[in-house]
C-alpha cells in the first residue's frame, strides 16, 4: 500500500503515543507496586484508566463539531505530554503516602486518550480512500498490535536500565514527537450539526446506532465480543494457567505472547490480501467469529499447555481476520461526520461493558471454577457468530454502497 502523507503522519504520530502509552504504564504500574508492596494498588491502575475512558467516551461528544477533529486530536497529545510531564517531577517526591495522587494524572491522561481513540478512527476515512480502507485499517492494526506485544517486554528491559522517572522523561520526548506529526495532519472538512443542547449531543451516537441497522448489529456484537474478551484480562488467565493447565507463571507471559502474535498475523494477512478480504468481506467476518468461539471452546476444556499456547495463537488470527473487515463495514455505514460520535459511543459500550464484566467474570471465576467461565466466553462468541451469520449480506451492502 501507498501510503499518502496524512495517513503517514496520523500513523506514525498514533505509533509514539502508543508506544509511549505502555512505557508510562509499565513505569507506573512498577512505581506503584514497589512503594506499596501490593498487587491490588497495581491493579487499580487499569481500572482507573478504564472508567475514565469511559467517562470521556461520553463527553467527547460535546467537542466534535466546534473543534476540528484533526486539532481535536493533536490537542488531546499535547495535553497528554503536559500530564506526563507534570508526572516526571511528581516522581521525584513520591512515597508510599501520597501515591495516590499518580492515580490523578493518569486519570486526567486516560480521559484524553477516551477522546483520541475515536477521532483516530475517524481521521482514516478522511485521510484514506474508500477502496483502501481495508489496507488502511489492517496496517494500522498490526502496527498496534505489534507495539502492544513488543513494548511490554521493552518496558520492563528498560526499567533494569533507568529508573521510573528516567522512563517517564523517555515518555516525554515520544509524545512531544507525537505531538509533532499530530499537528502536521491537514484540517479535515467536518460539517457540524445544528447546534442542540449538551444532552442531545451526548446521545447523538447512540441515536445513531439505534436507527442504522447495520451498526445497531454491530453495537450488539460489541456488547457480547467485549463480555467474552474479558476472561483474557491477566488475572483470569493467570488462573487458568495455574489451576487449569497446572504450569508456572512462564505460561502466562507465553500464552499472552502466542494470542499478540495471532492478532499481528491476522492484521499482517488482511492488509496482504486486502482485495481478497473486501470482495468476500461477509465471509470473512462470519469465518472469524465462528472460527473464535470454535477454538475458544477447545480452549476451555484443554489441559495440554503446548496446545493451549497453539490456541491462544489461533484466537488472535480470527479476531483480526473478523474485526478488520468490521472496521471498513463502520467506517462506510454513515456519513463521516457522525463516525466520531459512532466511535464515541461503541467505545463506551467497550470500556463500560469490559469493566463490569472484568469484575463479574472474576466473581464467577471464584465461584465456580475458571474453566467455567472460559465456557462462558465461547457461549457469547457463538452468538456473535450467529449475529454475523444472520447479517453478512447486509454488512456487504453497507461496504459496497
Amino acid at each position: 500500500m501507498k501510503l499518502n502523507k496524512n495517513f503517514t503522519f496520523l500513523l506514525l504520530g498514533q505509533s509514539l503515543a502508543n508506544i509511549g502509552d505502555v512505557l508510562y504504564m509499565v513505569s507506573v504500574i512498577s512505581t506503584i507496586f514497589v512503594l506499596t508492596g501490593s498487587a491490588t494498588a497495581s491493579s487499580f491502575v487499569p481500572f482507573t484508566i478504564t472508567s475514565c475512558m469511559f467517562l470521556s467516551s461520553l463527553l467527547t461528544p460535546l467537542l466534535v463539531g466546534k473543534i476540528n477533529l484533526k486539532w481535536l486530536m493533536a490537542g488531546s497529545q499535547i495535553g497528554k505530554t503536559v500530564l506526563l510531564f507534570i508526572l516526571g517531577f511528581m516522581f521525584i517526591g513520591i512515597t508510599a503516602s501520597n501515591y495516590i495522587f499518580i492515580f490523578l494524572i493518569i486519570g486526567l491522561i486516560a480521559l484524553l486518550d477516551g477522546c483520541a481513540n475515536p477521532i483516530r478512527q475517524t481521521l482514516i476515512p478522511y485521510y484514506v480512500d474508500a477502496k483502501k480502507l481495508i489496507q488502511a485499517n489492517g496496517m494500522a492494526e498490526t502496527v498496534t498490535q505489534v507495539i502492544q506485544a513488543v513494548m511490554w517486554f521493552v518496558g520492563s528491559l528498560l526499567l533494569l536500565i533507568m529508573n521510573a522517572q528516567q522512563l517517564v522523561w523517555l515518555v516525554v520526548g515520544l509524545f512531544i514527537l507525537a505531538s509533532v506529526f499530530l499537528c502536521l495532519l491537514e484540517n479535515v472538512t467536518h460539517i457540524a450539526a445544528e447546534p442542540n443542547g449538551k444532552f442531545t449531543q451526548m446521545k447523538e451516537g447512540w441515536v445513531t446506532l439505534s436507527k442504522t441497522p447495520v451498526l445497531k448489529r454491530i453495537a450488539l456484537m460489541e456488547f457480547f465480543e467485549t463480555l467474552a474478551g474479558t476472561v483474557w484480562i491477566a488475572a483470569i488467565l493467570y488462573v487458568f494457567v495455574s489451576d487449569a493447565l497446572n504450569v508456572d507463571v512462564r505460561w502466562w507471559g507465553w500464552i499472552n505472547g502466542a494470542f499478540f502474535l495471532g492478532l499481528i498475523l491476522g492484521s499482517a494477512y488482511c492488509l496482504k490480501y486486502s482485495t481478497v478480504v473486501e470482495k468476500k468481506l461477509g465471509t470473512f467476518m462470519y469465518v472469524g467469529s465462528f472460527l473464535s468461539f470454535i477454538v475458544t471452546f477447545f480452549f476451555s476444556i484443554n489441559s495440554i499447555p503446548i496446545i493451549a499456547l497453539f490456541l491462544s495463537f489461533c484466537i488472535g488470527i480470527f479476531g483480526q481476520i473478523k474485526n478488520i473487515p468490521q472496521q471498513s463495514v463502520i467506517q462506510t455505514s454513515v456519513s463521516k461526520e457522525k463516525l466520531s460520535t459512532v466511535y464515541t459511543s461503541l467505545g463506551a459500550i467497550g470500556t463500560g461493558i469490559f469493566g463490569i464484566g472484568s469484575l463479574f467474570i472474576g466473581l464467577l471465576a471464584d465461584l465456580l471454577g475458571v474453566r467455567i467461565v472460559f465456557m462462558i466466553s465461547w457461549l457469547l462468541l457463538a452468538v456473535v457468530s450467529i449475529i454475523v451469520h444472520q447479517n453478512k449480506s447486509l454488512f456487504v451492502r453497507k461496504f459496497e454502497q
